[in-house]
């Protein structure tokens, strides 16, 4: 497999996050916002879960930043027949060494695609989250340590109910994100007939960074400087939720953790050595939406958690200082 562009080795954050940005976007036309959310997941080490209707590129946008890099690629179709063995792997047992041998699921690969997700029962769904949550598994007994880096891409369709299982608090708790794709525009459409009407553009796209420096990306989001104060304001935000009258179940320690993770990605990505308050406004419906749980009265009056997130940033001060 050969690099489709030639990174100079002293390429920034910045040059490697815009390069995988522009190559996913031959694929996907018109949805940048879409894709950088998808890149700053990979490298804040987190998972992402992509729920929309069919055809609108969920899958193609997994394959095409899969594709962007040099790292290794596994696909699982979620059916509700599926096995967790399936998707972690199976000991096989070998009769010229007369013991049990590990043959490893998709799941050991460094982007991993979880079709329909929801459409595998509980069972096979929770045979991801060790995987997701400490980056391995175990198989009887045995311990296997994951690629690295490892993200999962999940997919599903939200108005489809028939033979779909919910997924619990739990497991959408480790996707670090929960995104939609939505309809491209009038004349993102007209390119896309264009550009994927005669070929498919995923058959032309090719490696444009490794995995090295997917980890050296992870590296320096992982030192991107946050202020105390704006530690605060994330921990703020947090009591405003745990608090807020729409809400049952406000955000974890994780939550708040994941939060922190994706500012800073997102502020290397923006060519900075710390964190601003507009990268948490940026990232909060994104990361808070989905792991919110509003009370009861709030689902019948038909409030969406995206507008409890965006009340909550209305709520809490900012700090002072750029933004």
């Amino acid at each position: 497999m050969t690099m489709q562009e030639t990174i100079q080795p002293t390429a920034t954050f910045s040059d490697l996050f815009g390069a995988v940005a522009s190559n996913v976007e031959r694929v996907i036309q018109g949805k940048r916002e879409v894709i950088d959310l998808m890149i700053l997941c990979l490298v804040a080490e987190g998972h992402l879960l992509i729920e929309d209707t069919p055809g609108v590129g969920k899958t193609s946008l997994a394959k095409a930043l899969a594709t962007s890099l040099e790292a290794t690629f596994g696909r699982v179709q979620f059916t509700p027949d599926l096995l967790p063995s399936d998707v972690v792997g199976v000991p096989i047992w070998n009769r010229q060494t007369n013991e049990f041998q590990f043959r490893s699921g998709p799941i050991f690969n460094n982007i991993v695609l979880a079709d329909e997700i929801n459409r595998a029962s509980p069972k096979t769904q929770s045979a991801l989250l060790e995987a997701m949550a400490e980056t391995q598994v175990t198989v009887d007994g045995s311990t296997y340590p994951l690629s690295d880096p490892f993200m999962v891409i999940a997919t599903q369709n939200p108005f489809e109910h028939e033979g779909t299982y919910s997924l619990p608090d739990s497991q959408l708790d480790r996707f670090l994100m929960k995104i939609s794709v939505g309809y491209p525009s009038r004349a993102d459409e007209i390119d896309v007939l264009d550009t994927h009407g005669e070929s498919n553009q995923l058959d032309t796209l090719g490696p444009v960074i490794s995995a090295a420096d997917v980890r050296s990306m992870i590296a320096t989001a992982r030192h991107t400087h946050v202020e105390p104060a704006l530690k605060e304001y994330l921990v703020d935000l947090a009591n405003a939720s745990r608090h807020h009258r729409d809400v049952q179940l406000g955000m974890s320690p994780r939550a708040t953790l994941a939060l922190l993770r994706v500012c800073r990605a997102r502020g290397a990505a923006a060519g900075r050595a710390y964190v601003i308050p507009d990268d948490v406004k940026a990232m909060a419906v994104p990361v808070l939406g989905h792991r919110l749980l509003l009370t009861p009265e709030a689902e019948l009056q038909g409030i969406a958690r995206k507008d409890v997130v965006a009340d909550m940033l209305r709520q809490v001060p900012v700090p002072a200082g750029p933004r």
